[in-house]
């Protein structure tokens, strides 16, 4: 395993797994009155 290059990137990836964790424990409230699934809040953080 290479690892990482620098620690911008480990800092970055790491990051983004926190999030999707943050996401599947439901943690990540919608400032909207509908209620999302953990793949559409996803996809409304990366678009």
């Amino acid at each position: 395993m290479l690892g990482f290059k620098d620690f911008n990137c480990a800092r970055v990836i790491l990051s983004g797994i926190e999030l999707i964790h943050m996401i599947e424990k439901g943690q990540m409230t919608g400032s909207g009155k509908t209620l999302l699934s953990a793949a559409q809040q996803f996809y409304s953080l990366v678009s």
